[in-house]
């Protein structure tokens, strides 16, 4: 359903090696994302994680690495709390733009995984990648 789909494009100034590394790389998502378990890799399952009032680290998303194709495709499930487990798709693709990276962040399946309301998750989730996005900004030109 093309219309629960979200699609996002930055421009970044940073070479697409850079982009992928805050993209895959643990330390680095930390910085513009959430804290990772472990460098993401292809065919495993990964953890973004945060810290809750209790101080313990929990799950905050979470799924699969289904394919790494460096420095230009990056694709994983991936769901959150709200989605009561059921999988979504982001789709990562970096490509060169005017001696940067241009980003572009597909993420599919919202409407089935939130089943018959996704208006609530669909604007949860647009401003939360916004704010991402903004942090990766600031992240890869720092």
């Amino acid at each position: 359903m093309a219309e629960t789909e979200l699609t996002k494009t930055v421009y970044l100034d940073a070479p697409r090696d850079t982009v992928w590394a805050f993209l895959t790389e643990k330390d680095k998502l930390a910085k513009w994302f959430h804290p990772a378990a472990a460098d993401l890799a292809e065919g495993e399952d990964y953890a973004l994680l945060e810290t809750d009032d209790s101080g313990n680290t929990v799950k905050l998303c979470w799924g699969t690495v289904l394919k790494m194709d460096r420095p230009t495709n990056l694709v994983w499930s991936f769901t959150i709390k709200p989605l009561g487990g059921a999988m979504t798709t982001v789709t990562w693709t970096l490509e060169d733009s005017h001696g940067g990276t241009r980003l572009t962040l597909r993420h599919e399946g919202i409407g089935m995984a939130a089943g018959e309301a996704p208006l609530g998750l669909l604007t949860a989730l647009d401003a939360g990648w916004d704010a991402h996005f903004a942090d990766l900004r600031k992240a890869t030109s720092a």
